[in-house]
């Protein structure tokens, strides 16, 4: 890793509890639950058959839980500066409703704490996050833990 790229990272120290970001949008395609379904080998009637869902409650096609979680992991990227993370360490998640074809999504991110570990170079941050559409309807909701790296002598 160059220093320049490395130098751009934030660290456990500069990190704030109360700091929020907001990513920008992705639609979610087609293309991406045929893709996340041969990748994951769930190919549930959820998400690959057509005809089915058109007499389901949502109507449609709806994209794999799973495949929403990963997605707001990237944008959660796109949100802020990246942290010098270690390790994702830690989950409690909701699924609160359905992402389908089309829907944009984005993330609501706030930093709820952090927690020093017995190892001096690293802590945790714990980033609340939410998963919003289009119409702003929460669809995806919870808590993730990182491990960050401190800066040298920190």
């Amino acid at each position: 890793m160059t220093d320049s790229r490395r130098d751009s990272r934030r660290f456990f120290d500069d990190i704030q509890v109360g700091e929020e970001y907001e990513s920008p949008g992705r639609t979610v395609t087609e293309t991406d639950i045929v893709i996340f379904a041969g990748l994951s080998g769930d190919y549930n009637i959820l998400h690959t058959d057509a005809e089915f869902m058109k007499s389901s409650i949502f109507g449609e096609r709806i994209a794999h839980g799973l495949l929403g979680l990963a997605i707001q992991a990237g944008l959660f990227t796109r949100a802020t500066q990246p942290y010098a993370t270690l390790a994702f360490v830690g989950l409690r998640w909701k699924f609160k409703g359905p992402v389908k074809i089309g829907d944009t999504i984005r993330v609501r991110a706030r930093v709820s704490a952090k927690k020093e570990t017995s190892k001096g170079d690293r802590g945790v941050v714990t980033v609340e996050r939410t998963v919003l559409n289009q119409r702003d309807e929460v669809v995806q909701e919870g808590e993730t833990d990182l491990m960050v790296e401190r800066r040298a002598g920190g």
